[in-house]
């Protein structure tokens, strides 16, 4: 050890002068960390965007130990060092600025998932914390290969290295990557969330859970579907959850022997039904066609909830309306008829059971004499 250097007064006076400006500056940045912390607290208080808000809590954040680092290369730079001192500077500079980034965006995804989870956002909250650690990983290794480069350590084999293990481990886990990936997709682009309901293929549930590969969806019947995300993502997806409106189509009949005049009453009935019913909004009800055995009307209204109770209630209704109104019009809803032709040719023999032989026999005796009598060329029974 250089004991002269040490009795150097020059040396104790440097010594002195480092402190006394190291801990000025320390409680100066101190001060303006925490005046501008404040400012910008308040100014987020009467704001509606969130950056503010951000911008406060990472300043709050910012690591004293780090701010000393600062405040001790100030004062460094007022004393004169050896060039080799000069030089360990300025890797201390880098160092610590790096570091100090490294932490703000660190507590920037940290402040994020904490806003999502608070305002009830995070409806996946596993693919929000995959996002989350992803994005961490990615600004912990940038700092630390950033501060190897500006320390004069090659890199590039590292970085060719990682980049070998990471196709090597990719090929490996392929399909588990793909399922991520898919989890990834749905968190960020959010075709369904939590709670929402959805029908794709034959399965139609509420989604109860999306997990790092599988999407577990509760089925009408009861039992609990397991999905892949990669394979859920490559169906059609039906979301109902976020259906505002719904349209309705709807069908009846009527018979072919009611009137003109009241086919035309018949479609303005339906529209003073619906009309009538605030959550309904009338579109039209024609007269579609002829069927087989009814005359054909086709009513289509909007419902304004998408509530699918709501949109029975309200069908039932329309439903009681419409049997009421057309009763009181004294038109009669149509049912299935079959007309059979029987031409010519002998009626069979038919026995009833119960009844006496006798009887039966009279009753045969009646229907070859009725076919016996002269008839027109066409005869129909209706069933």
């Amino acid at each position: 050890m250089n004991w002269d250097a040490l009795l150097n007064e020059t040396f104790w006076i440097d010594v002195a002068i480092v402190l006394g400006i190291t801990i000025a500056s320390y409680l100066i940045l101190r001060t303006i960390l925490g005046i501008v912390t404040r400012r910008l607290s308040k100014l987020a208080t009467g704001s509606r965007t969130k950056f503010l808000g951000i911008a406060a809590e990472l300043l709050a954040r910012t690591s004293h130990l780090l701010i000393l680092a600062f405040s001790l290369l100030i004062a460094l730079k007022t004393v004169e060092l050896p060039a080799r001192w000069e030089s360990t500077m300025s890797h201390g500079w880098f160092i610590a600025l790096a570091f100090q980034i490294a932490l703000w965006m660190d507590t920037g995804v940290r402040l994020w998932m904490e806003s999502l989870a608070r305002d009830g956002k995070a409806r996946n909250p596993v693919t929000t914390t995959i996002i989350g650690i992803m994005i961490r990983i990615v600004v912990w290794t940038m700092m630390l290969l950033s501060i190897l480069a500006n320390l004069g350590v090659d890199i590039t084999a590292l970085i060719a290295s990682l980049g070998v293990g990471g196709i090597a481990i990719a090929l490996a886990v392929q399909t588990l990557l793909s399922d991520i990936f898919a989890s990834l997709s749905i968190g960020v682009d959010k075709p369904f969330e939590i709670g929402d309901f959805v029908v794709f293929g034959e399965v139609a549930g509420n989604i109860e859970h999306i997990g790092l590969k599988t999407t577990r969806i509760r089925a009408l019947s009861g039992e609990q579907v397991v999905v892949a995300n990669a394979d859920l993502l490559r169906q059609i997806v039906h979301n109902y959850k976020r259906m505002n409106t719904r349209r309705i189509v709807f069908q009846f009949g009527i018979t072919y022997d009611t009137p003109t005049e009241k086919v035309k009453e018949v479609a303005e009935l339906v529209k003073r039904i619906i009309e009538g019913i605030e959550v309904a909004k009338f579109d039209r009800a024609h007269f579609l066609g002829f069927d087989d055995s009814q005359l054909t009307f086709e009513v289509v209204y909007i419902m304004q909830v998408s509530d699918y109770n709501r949109y029975m209630d309200t069908q039932q209704e329309i439903n009681l309306a419409l049997l009421a109104g057309i009763r009181e019009m004294d038109v009669q809803f149509a049912f299935p008829t079959r007309s059979i032709e029987f031409i010519g040719g002998r009626l069979p023999e038919v026995t009833v059971a119960g009844m006496p032989q006798q009887r039966a026999s009279t009753s045969s005796q009646a229907a070859d004499e009725s076919a016996a009598q002269p008839r027109g060329p066409q005869s129909s029974a209706q069933e």
